[in-house]
């Protein structure tokens, strides 16, 4: 039998909003590209693990509406986060050069050499590679809702020493680290409803079927419309089904951000963190002004040098880096 960790009852003490609309009203001169990662375990949780991606982007102008990327990726990766097949649509060979016995460590960079028309471009599926190693990363959730205590360690292949120092959320003294120096493994989480809404079929691409079984996904939402700047208004979010049926979310940011429209230099980005497993993770939310003044185009690398460890939040710095391919969303628009 599953091991349930009920929702009630656990404490949610961080300086979190709460779940936040994922599908805002689509604006009438916007491109709108949303992202789906769907981890689970066909032969169960001993057994490799399938990953079904999907991004689109869809353009709204003058009362219609013309879908102008929809990319899909699907990967088997095993327990220790190498890959044995990855499929691309479209097809894309370079890619292949990641199955094999080599782990997942530095696979965004590999990536990132192996496809760099893809990065040139801002295309969906290069945010699908590069969300690739992330979604095996965060999938340790998983272990953590559907299984006691006692299984988590071993399911996850060692001790698991907490990261000291590598986000806000592991900065010493964080609650996210026992006495023993472990990550305690208990994160805050929040119930989560759908991403779909009823009155606007076209919000999200389509997305997997709901599972009773475990399963993590991780979502992206980014609108872009222009005037005399750039606006951006994006949604990340991270969430594990459960055994009572019910879908969680341990990570959550929304990014609401203006850029120049000739340039692409950041003018203003305000981060509201949602839902976040530690009461030190939302710290990091302070420290976004320190992007202003960087391209939009230069995030990929400058998020990591400008929120560099307590600094910054994985899942924030995450949701900021994929602001990247805006200037690519901006040219579809004009």
């Amino acid at each position: 039998m599953p091991y349930e960790l009920p929702v009630v009852g656990r404490p949610v003490t961080n300086d979190v909003s709460g779940p936040s609309n994922p599908s805002p009203d689509r604006r009438p001169r916007s491109i709108r590209r949303t992202a789906s990662l769907d981890l689970d375990y066909p032969a169960g949780l001993e057994a490799s693990r399938r990953v079904r991606a999907r991004a689109r982007d869809l353009l709204s102008r003058d009362g219609a509406t013309k879908v102008l990327a929809d990319d899909v990726l699907v990967a088997s990766v095993t327990q220790d986060r190498s890959y044995e097949s990855i499929f691309s649509f479209p097809d894309r060979p370079a890619i292949q050069e990641l199955v094999g016995p080599r782990g997942t460590k530095n696979s965004r960079r590999a990536m990132s050499s192996l496809v760099p028309e893809e990065r040139e471009a801002g295309t969906p599926l290069y945010l699908l590679l590069d969300d690739l190693p992330a979604i095996s990363l965060v999938s340790g959730q998983i272990a953590i809702e559907w299984l006691p205590p006692e299984e988590r360690t071993s399911h996850l292949k060692g001790d698991y020493r907490a990261p000291v120092g590598i986000c806000a959320g592991f900065q010493v003294g964080s609650n996210a680290i026992g006495p023993d120096g472990k990550n305690l493994l208990i994160h805050q989480v929040q119930s989560v409803g759908l991403l779909t809404r009823a009155d606007d079929p076209l919000a999200w691409h389509k997305l997997q079927v709901e599972t009773n079984e475990p399963s993590m996904r991780r979502v992206r939402r980014i609108d872009v419309w222009v005037d005399e700047v750039i606006h951006i208004d994006s949604f990340f979010q991270d969430s594990c089904t459960t055994p009572h049926h019910g879908r969680v979310a341990v990570h959550e940011y929304c990014v609401t951000a203006t850029a120049d429209l000739e340039t692409g230099i950041l003018l203003s980005v305000t981060a509201d963190p949602r839902i976040l497993p530690f009461d030190a993770c939302p710290q990091a939310a302070s420290n976004v002004d320190r992007m202003i003044g960087i391209p939009l185009n230069e995030f990929r690398e400058a998020v990591l040098d400008r929120l560099p460890g307590t600094l910054g939040c994985t899942h924030l710095n995450d949701a900021l880096r994929a602001l990247a391919e805006v200037p690519a969303m901006v040219r579809a628009i004009k």
